[in-house]
């Protein structure tokens, strides 16, 4: 890669960061297994004029969903279940689903139809299960998730998520299983099935068979004390500024929720990570599921996760827990055909390209930032500067 080109990154962060568009940002790309680009930009702490580092830990949301499916894929290859077997099979409380039918605005009361079939799990790690996300998903079943008082996962820390995945089993779902793509908290009950087959709780899976292999450090669902001075503020646009978060982000949760204590392991949001424990797992995926010489997937099982599982007449391309560059969608970025991707909610992003044998991520601390697409600029940014 050309160090030449690489500057307009430097460029384009560096504008945000005067302008005071974002606080910050962290970029990793790594081409043929070797770092072409590490480096960060701006502040961790505006206020405080602490220069954001690369060892800084940042809450990376639905990240934590491919490490999920990660932990739900190396259950199957156990033999513990069959991707289309029924999801009440091992947690019994999701037999016999029903469908929202109407919805009363004024008291979030609804009425609800049988569902034609059981939800899969298949279809849990390809968001076409019918479940909604609480907090931004449909008015609907926001409204019918928060009486029912059923989180998002970000920022969840109190109680657990078998409690709510057992009350969100009985709640209506948005479509019949398998009949549209729906964002929602499937990934959620996914972390819950891991706890149910291995008979741990999802941060111990993932402490133990995950993260200590990859020699993932810093990742955790809630930071030890020693390391939250580590964490990157979290910032918001107000009056096209960057200003700290004063109040709470989506259920009401306290920004600072990894530096706090919980119990809550949400499958689907909860983690928080550096940029390089979080490249350490994509080079998993790119290795054909080894890493430092050790196997957590077979070649077969990455190659079956990263083809597309949504079919027609659905358009999405999804694997088993990442987006997809397919021939179907190709025409529209400048991935290479074959590569995957996905981001978090605050403002974080990353991709593989097996390609090129690339892997790119930039981490910022904004939520509900105008500047989401620095991501998608990131990518031409990196490309344009591969020169063989």
């Amino acid at each position: 890669m050309s160090s030449e080109r690489l500057t307009r990154i430097d460029n384009l962060i560096n504008d945000l960061v005067t302008k005071q568009q974002i606080p910050g940002a962290t970029v990793l790309i790594i081409r043929n297994g070797k770092t072409a680009l590490l480096k960060s930009y701006g502040y961790s702490d505006i206020d405080k004029k602490a220069l954001l580092k690369e060892n800084d830990i940042f809450r990376i949301a639905s990240q934590t969903k491919a490490i999920t499916s990660l932990a739900v894929m190396m259950l199957f290859e156990e033999g513990k279940f069959l991707l289309d077997d029924p999801l009440h099979r091992y947690i019994p409380e999701f037999k016999s689903p029903s469908i929202l039918v109407t919805f009363n605005e004024k008291d979030s009361s609804y009425t609800t139809e049988a569902a034609k079939s059981d939800i899969t799990i298949r279809q849990l790690l390809t968001h076409t299960s019918g479940i909604d996300y609480a907090a931004i998903g449909s008015k609907e079943l926001k409204a019918i998730y928060a009486k029912a008082g059923v989180p998002s996962g970000i920022g969840t820390n109190k109680n657990t998520l078998a409690d709510k995945m057992k009350v969100l089993a009985k709640l209506p779902l948005r479509h019949q299983p398998g009949e549209k793509f729906t964002y929602g908290l499937n990934t959620d009950v996914l972390g819950y099935l891991v706890e149910v087959l291995s008979k741990t709780s999802l941060d111990d899976f993932f402490a133990k068979r995950i993260f200590a292999p990859l020699a993932m450090k810093d990742t955790y669902f809630y930071l030890p004390k020693e390391k939250y001075s580590r964490l990157v503020s979290l910032y918001e646009t107000k009056s096209d500024k960057v200003s700290k978060i004063e109040g709470s982000v989506y259920d009401k949760s306290d920004p600072n929720y990894p530096n706090t204590p919980g119990t809550y392991y949400s499958g689907g949001a909860g983690l928080s990570s550096t940029i390089e424990d979080y490249a350490k797992f994509l080079q998993l995926f790119l290795n054909g599921g080894t890493y430092n010489g050790t196997r957590l997937l077979s070649r077969k099982t990455v190659e079956m996760m990263l083809t597309n599982q949504v079919q027609p007449p659905l358009t999405n391309q999804f694997g088993l827990g990442f987006g997809l560059e397919t021939s179907q969608n190709d025409y529209q970025s400048i991935l290479s055909s074959g590569s995957f991707s996905w981001g978090g909610a605050f403002n974080t992003h990353y991709w593989v390209d097996p390609k090129e044998k690339l892997i790119g991520l930039i981490f910022t601390n904004m939520y509900s930032s105008p500047h989401w697409n620095i991501g998608d600029k990131f990518k031409v940014l990196t490309y344009q500067a591969i020169v063989d």
